[in-house]
C-alpha cells in the first residue's frame, strides 16, 4: 500500500513546524542521546537534523561542528523518504552522494546510517544519523538501535511541543512565540530578508464569556484559532499570547503581503458560523522589523497600531506608524 504521506512534502512542513524547534539554538536534551550512539556504533560523528524546505537544521551533533547545511548536500533528505534506516556503505561508490561537498571535503563522509524521525501522524521530520569517515555497514543491530533512539527523539519533541503549546488552540505560547520572534530578528540580522507581526486580540470578548458562559467563550477561542491556522504559511508561526489576544510571524513577509494576510484573517474570523453568541470580529495592528529593530520596539510598534485600529471603530487593520516611519 502507497505510504502518502512519504510524498506529501506540504503535509510534512505542516507537521515539522509547529514543533518550534528550526530555529534558535540545539538541544541539550539530545546531547546525551548522540553521544551515547556515537560510542555504542563507534562512529566519529553522530546528529539529529530536521529538514526544512530548503534546508537541513541540526538540533545537535557530536563530531562535527556545523549548524546547518543546504538540504541539496543532506544525506537525511533521503532517509525522510522512507520508513527503514536509510544506509549508505560507501558514499564514494554511491551515484547520489560522490560528488556531495560533505563527501569530497569536511567532514569527509563515507558512510552513514540515518532513522527517519517519525511523527505520531506519520510524517517523518528528519532523522538521527550516524556517520563513519571509513566505508562500513550497519548491521541489524545498529539499525535497530537507531531506530529505538529516534522514536525517543520524537517522544522529546512531543514533550516540548505540549509545553510550548496552548492547550484550549494549539497555538504556540507566549514563550514560544517570543522565542520564534527572537529568531527571526536574528535571521534578519544575519541576511536581511525581512518579517512581519501581527497582532490581534477579539472585540468585546469579555461580554461572550459574561453573558454566554466560559465554555462558549472557549468554543470561540478554539474556532479563530483554526481559521488562522487553515490561513498562515507552513512557515508562519502563530501564538497566543493570552487571554484573547494572539499574535502570527511572517518570516520574509513585507508590508504589502502582511496587510493582505492579516485582511484574510480578520475576513475569516468575522465568517465564523455563531452559535450562541454574536458574530465575533477581530483588530489587528501590523508592523515590519526593519533592520536593528529591537524585540522590544518591534512589539510595542505592532501594538500601538492595535490600539490604533480599536480606536478607528474595531474589526479593522492598522499598519504600524512607527516602525513603517522608521524603515
Amino acid at each position: 500500500m502507497l505510504d502518502t504521506k512519504l510524498t506529501d512534502e506540504a503535509g510534512r512542513l505542516r507537521a515539522l513546524h509547529p514543533y518550534g524547534v528550526l530555529d534558535g539554538n540545539s538541544c541539550p536534551q539530545f546531547g546525551k542521546i548522540t553521544a551515547l550512539v556515537r560510542d555504542l556504533l563507534n562512529v566519529p560523528i553522530c546528529a539529529v537534523s530536521l529538514i526544512d524546505e530548503g534546508r537541513q537544521v541540526y538540533k545537535s551533533m557530536v563530531g562535527f561542528d556545523v549548524g546547518e547545511t543546504s538540504r541539496d548536500v543532506a544525506f537525511c533528505d533521503h532517509t525522510i523518504r522512507t520508513r527503514e534506516v536509510m544506509v549508505v556503505e560507501d558514499a564514494t561508490d554511491d551515484d547520489r552522494f560522490l560528488a556531495n561537498p560533505l563527501v569530497t571535503g569536511e567532514p569527509n563522509i563515507r558512510s552513514y546510517a540515518g532513522a527517519p524521525l517519525v511523527t505520531p501522524d506519520g510524517y517523518n521530520l528528519g532523522a538521527l544519523c550516524a556517520i563513519d569517515s571509513r566505508p562500513r555497514d550497519f548491521d541489524t543491530g545498529d539499525r535497530a538501535l537507531l531506530k529505538k533512539f529516534s522514536a525517543l527523539i520524537v517522544d522529546q519533541f512531543e514533550l516540548n511541543r505540549l509545553a510550548f503549546r496552548d492547550f484550549l488552540t494549539g497555538a504556540l505560547s507566549r514563550r514560544a512565540f517570543t522565542e520564534a520572534t527572537e529568531a527571526a530578528l536574528g535571521q534578519l540580522a544575519r541576511d536581511g530578508s525581512g518579517a512581519a507581526l501581527l497582532s490581534f486580540d477579539l472585540d468585546h470578548f469579555k461580554k461572550i464569556n459574561d453573558v454566554f458562559g466560559h465554555p462558549e467563550g472557549d468554543r470561540v477561542l478554539s474556532a479563530v484559532a483554526a481559521e488562522c491556522r487553515a490561513i498562515i504559511r507552513p512557515g508562519d508561526s502563530f501564538g497566543r499570547l493570552g487571554g484573547e489576544e494572539f499574535a502570527v510571524l511572517l518570516p520574509g513577509s513585507g508590508m504589502d503581503e502582511a496587510e493582505a494576510c492579516a485582511e484574510r484573517l480578520r475576513a475569516a474570523i468575522e465568517a465564523i458560523p455563531a452559535e450562541r453568541c454574536r458574530p465575533v470580529t477581530a483588530s489587528f495592528g501590523i508592523a515590519c522589523a526593519p533592520p536593528a529593530t529591537t524585540m522590544a520596539d518591534w512589539f510595542t510598534a505592532v501594538d500601538a497600531a492595535l490600539y490604533a485600529a480599536k480606536r478607528r471603530g474595531r474589526n479593522c487593520c492598522v499598519p504600524s506608524a512607527i516602525l513603517s516611519a522608521a524603515a
